[in-house]
């Protein structure tokens, strides 16, 4: 098999790419690099340097003739798309959508793109949030990733091209930016580890579901092995954890006595998030998702 992975230089694209190369699959990285490094690529991927946007990326898709395209690239800092919603529906919404058109030009047989819970629902009317929840994207970062599952239907239902969609909740685990605008437990790890003050928007109230990458890798190796699934697929753990809680877990890992101290709260932030991923579970040998603690223990230490 040979997998094209955008965004393969990136925090959850390289461990995709790790897990295939280990499968002894084909793997084609295809990444800018303005956030994924060299060094998370695998010596034994091939690495394409070039921006999605690029107009030969059509061009480079029918010569690569790849069996799976993993879409993992994407602009993906909530405050620039509320700063920039053009900037971010050129790159999260045109891309997409000439990079599907090219799949299907190209005849490749499955698209699995990355997608993202919280950002789609928006704030719960009930938790935790299934498939069924309705949409209600609070930034233009969320607009976009539900506005590339509906194209994915339509490529689907007009072209046959074989797709899934998984929306992720907030994922953490080894490579992950610290200095980056996500990615809370990397960049409370770091800053712990440094002995430095952690700082925390708000009261620390607002919950997240936090799923380590080595399940996400496993959601989609999972999709990748079934085509006939299709539509979209939470991928999560279902424990709702408040920034608090996490602080307090983090501090038990690295047993650190690193300065807490809240500032103000992040205008128009989400304050409640957690997925019910049972329904890819379901419908494959997938295994009940690594708790919290174990996670960060894998992460941290």
């Amino acid at each position: 098999m040979h997998v094209v992975i955008t965004g393969g230089a990136g925090f959850i694209g390289s461990h995709i790419a790790d897990a295939l190369v280990e499968r002894g699959w084909r793997v084609t990285i295809i990444d800018d690099l303005s956030t994924g490094r060299h060094e998370n690529v695998s010596s034994s991927a091939t690495l394409i340097e070039r921006d999605l946007r690029d107009e030969s990326m059509s061009q480079l898709i029918a010569e690569l003739q790849p069996d799976v395209v993993s879409h993992h690239a994407a602009q993906m800092d909530i405050r620039k798309s509320v700063a920039d919603p053009a900037f971010d529906a050129d790159v999260n919404v045109v891309a997409s959508v000439r990079l599907l058109q090219a799949c299907v030009d190209a005849k490749v047989k499955r698209f699995v793109f990355a997608s993202s819970g919280g950002s789609i629902y928006g704030e719960p009317d009930y938790t935790p949030q299934d498939e069924d929840h309705p949409t209600h994207p609070m930034s233009p970062y969320g607009c976009a990733k539900l506005a590339v599952e509906q194209y994915i239907a339509y490529f689907h239902e007009a072209h046959g091209l074989s797709c899934v969609s998984l929306r992720y909740a907030n994922v953490y685990g080894p490579r992950q930016n610290p200095r980056g605008e996500a990615g809370v437990v990397a960049i409370f790890g770091d800053r712990m580890r440094r002995g430095e003050p952690v700082t925390i928007n708000g009261d620390g109230d607002q919950t997240r579901d936090y799923v380590h990458v080595s399940d996400v890798v496993a959601a989609n190796l999972a999709v990748i092995d079934d085509m006939t699934l299709g539509g979209a697929f939470n991928v999560g753990t279902g424990v709702e954890t408040s920034v608090n809680e996490l602080h307090r877990e983090i501090a038990r890992v690295i047993s650190t006595q690193s300065p807490l101290q809240h500032g103000p709260a992040k205008l128009g932030e989400q304050m409640r998030s957690v997925l019910d991923a049972r329904k890819l579970r379901r419908a494959t040998t997938l295994r009940e998702p690594m708790s919290l603690r174990e996670g960060l223990k894998h992460t941290l230490v």
